[in-house]
């Protein structure tokens, strides 16, 4: 006795199936026989409830499992994924619905090929939203920062590699589900590559350079860097192409990362916490009470609520200039962001206290001796 081999089910094995269903049901669907539309509508109304009821369900369900958790990442999961559920059980229900139709076999293979493409692309956009979470929930849960894999500085680098991935996988099911082989394009794919990558040279070197700045991490979102060309703004997007700055001007900048890769970068945010410290420097009249004005710089910085009390803030003197006993306050505020605000409150507070104390702040001046005048002549 041959052993059963089982292969397996066609396209075409199903449809025989469903027709055989079909003729078996001739008695009740004669009635509909003058109207071959009904049917198909009937299939897809039922597809439709079913489809909602199973979604239904499975928010139950899940949403029980999901309160039993302290993750909050599943919740969101479940509402990403209720979408795709519904679609994919209508679509199906779309599918047995065109039967009835009697449609040509090349026509129906047409609606399959359609139907797979919806269901890709939809489950696609699942798939993006699922890679997101998932990596959002490893890098917030890390223990330390500092020795995870996936952490703030390098979660957009597995992003776009997830992204990357998703997408030409996505893509080539697209073409397989239409049937077109995949074998002459990856040849001539890979023939066009070596083109286009002499052609593409700067494009390539921003692409490495962002792999680069992801993997290593000089910065993160929410850093205020510098640039040695002299650009200061809050990074707001690390791309694989480009990295974004916000000016304090609320303009903009987009920075290719070649360039971003081989410049001097100064971090203010970086450090072992994102305090920064500001500098006002000041001068007052020779003949002044040192004591006093550093005592009065003193209050004046400890006073201020937007001035951190640790580290403390402190009073230098620096040297002796040329019109002025040259001084320094040296302050912390929380992070970079503020530090404009701050120095122009404290500008203004240490103006009107040293006018109100009569402590003089001089002005650079010069004075002229004359040894004697020059002869007159007429």
């Amino acid at each position: 006795m041959n052993p059963v081999i089982n292969s397996p089910v066609t396209s075409q094995d199903q449809t025989g199936l469903l027709s055989d269903v079909l003729t078996r049901l001739d008695p009740v669907l004669g009635f509909f026989s003058h109207y071959p539309f009904v049917i198909p509508l009937v299939i897809l109304l039922i597809s439709f409830i079913v489809a909602r009821l199973a979604t239904a369900i499975m928010n139950t369900l899940i949403a029980r499992l999901a309160s039993r958790t302290k993750m909050q990442w599943d919740d969101q999961l479940l509402r990403h994924l209720r979408r795709p559920v519904f679609w994919s059980l209508f679509l199906v229900g779309v599918l047995v619905a065109v039967l009835p139709l009697q449609l040509s076999a090349q026509l129906y293979a047409i609606v399959q090929s359609l139907v797979a493409t919806v269901l890709i692309i939809i489950w696609t956009g699942f798939m993006l939203k699922f890679i997101r979470l998932v990596l959002n929930a490893m890098s917030d849960s890390a223990p330390s920062q500092a020795q995870a894999l996936v952490r703030l500085q390098t979660r957009p680098l597995f992003q776009n590699m997830g992204f990357i991935v998703v997408l030409i996988v996505a893509v080539y099911l697209i073409f397989r589900s239409w049937n077109i082989d995949m074998t002459a394009w990856l040849a001539s794919a890979g023939i066009a590559g070596i083109a286009i990558g002499f052609a593409a040279k700067d494009t390539l070197a921003n692409l490495f350079s962002g792999v680069f700045i992801l993997a290593d991490g000089p910065y993160k979102l929410g850093d205020y860097v510098v640039l040695d060309s002299g650009e200061r703004g809050k990074v707001t997007h690390i791309g694989i192409r480009s990295t974004r700055l916000l000016t304090r001007d609320d303009v903009e900048i987009t920075i290719p990362n070649a360039v971003m890769g081989n410049t001097r970068i100064t971090n203010e945010s970086g450090g072992p916490y994102e305090k920064f410290r500001l500098r006002v420097k000041v001068g007052v009249a020779y003949g002044s009470d040192i004591d006093q004005v550093k005592g009065l710089l003193m209050d004046v910085a400890m006073t201020e609520p937007q001035v951190c009390d640790d580290p403390e803030p402190r009073v230098r003197f620096r040297n002796f200039g040329n019109s002025s006993l040259d001084i320094e306050l040296l302050v912390w505020v929380e992070n970079p962001e503020v530090r404009g605000r701050v120095l122009d409150v404290l500008n203004t507070t240490i103006y009107n206290r040293f006018n109100a104390e009569g402590i003089e702040i001089p002005y650079s001046k010069h004075d002229v001796f004359i040894k004697e005048m020059p002869e007159y002549k007429n």
